[in-house]
């Protein structure tokens, strides 16, 4: 089991503007972590170059993908579309320890997809007045396009507000050991591709293994 030490960064808050954010946690001393594990060589080979920055901010979470890819695709402008399909990175996290967990599904326009549940079977997708709590910022902007060579690389940053986690209340990071999951993938892109941080040996890919979660131990 992977696992890394998670900052506390004191100068962003939920309030803070996510392109503000997006810029602080560039020139931050903060590692990047790779997202490189290919589980599912024979399947699947290609490995595009996907790192991303943790924090913890005072009310939430700070989260900036960066991403390199042959191609790039975001037609997903609606949240709780399948974003999956897109280019797409990913956290999937268990505050709560018990095993339900939250996955956290971006395309690279930062469109959300947000459920929760204890496997991949019956997920409760979030309403979008939870969805809408969750801020993003990419650096494709927000017009759609299908597969493009042209617009890689690409970074994104979101927020992620302790209230976004909604079936846990009075929830704080802090001091705690957490089990988690990032991702990267594209279904429907030219060459698909499914990247893990902490490795996830099934037969075939699946995301929705909270068995294999790494650890996030939080400062």
């Amino acid at each position: 089991m992977k696992t890394i030490q998670v900052p506390y960064l004191k100068s962003i808050s939920t309030d803070t503007a996510i392109a503000t954010a997006a810029k602080i946690i560039d020139t931050a001393e903060v590692v990047a972590h790779k997202i490189d594990c290919i589980n599912w060589p024979n399947e699947f080979p290609d490995k595009p170059v996907v790192q991303f920055k943790l924090v913890r901010i005072k009310d939430g979470l700070l989260l900036k993908f960066y991403v390199k890819e042959d191609f790039t695709r975001a037609t997903c402008t609606t949240d709780n579309q399948p974003v999956y399909k897109d280019s797409c990175v990913e956290l999937f996290i268990d505050p709560s320890g018990d095993g339900t967990y939250y996955n956290f599904e971006f395309n690279a326009l930062g469109t959300l997809l947000l459920g929760f549940g204890a496997n991949r079977s019956n997920r409760e997708l979030a309403f979008p007045e939870i969805t809408n709590r969750v801020k993003r910022h990419s650096s494709l902007g927000t017009i759609p396009f299908d597969s493009d060579k042209n617009k890689s690389p690409w970074d994104l940053t979101v927020i992620i507000p302790y209230t976004a986690f909604w079936h846990n209340s009075s929830l704080s990071f802090e001091g705690k050991a957490i089990r988690a999951n990032l991702q990267t993938c594209g279904d429907d892109l030219p060459v698909p591709h499914y990247l893990t941080w902490n490795p996830i040996p099934t037969p075939h890919p699946d995301y929705h293994q909270p068995d294999y979660f790494g650890k996030l131990n939080f400062i």
